[in-house]
């Protein structure tokens, strides 16, 4: 993936933040990240509405990072969001959570998520984990993107 193609990350956890950025930085992902703390706000984001209409300080992200499990909107909604808006829905878009539900996986992927990620339960295993995802991605032809949706 292109070290300047920013990530958007929906987490609502301070902690989990943190130690995903450390995990990304650690993994030798340089990739500039913005943080959303709810579905709401990653939705904003991607439709360019209100401080997010400054394209220049927000560009749009080559990648979406989703929790399931946040306040006003969940990953569940985003991703039926995404659904609905095919012009977003190319963005590659990964679940990372601690649901190991078979349901929420099921759910995830019939809302057309690319990958479903357990968070493991040590920093050094996150941190292998994002290696692979970061390689498997460099790899990967992506569509142009929209500038909003």
């Amino acid at each position: 993936m292109n070290p300047n193609h920013h990530i958007v990350i929906a987490e609502d956890n301070e902690d989990d933040v943190f130690i995903l950025q450390r995990a990304l930085q650690k993994a030798g992902i340089p990739n500039p990240t913005h943080i959303c703390n709810d579905g709401e706000e990653v939705i904003n984001y991607l439709k360019a509405v209100g401080p997010y209409a400054d394209r220049q300080n927000y560009p749009f992200p080559r990648m979406l990072i989703l929790d399931l499990k946040m306040p006003r909107l969940s990953g569940f909604d985003v991703l039926r969001w995404l659904r609905g808006n095919p012009d977003c829905s190319v963005i590659p878009t990964m679940v990372l959570t601690s649901s190991r539900e078979p349901k929420d996986v099921q759910e995830a992927y019939r809302l057309g998520v690319n990958a479903y990620l357990v968070k493991p339960p040590t920093f050094e295993e996150l941190q292998s984990m994002l290696m692979c995802v970061s390689s498997f991605w460099t790899c990967c032809e992506v569509p142009e993107l929209p500038l909003k949706c």
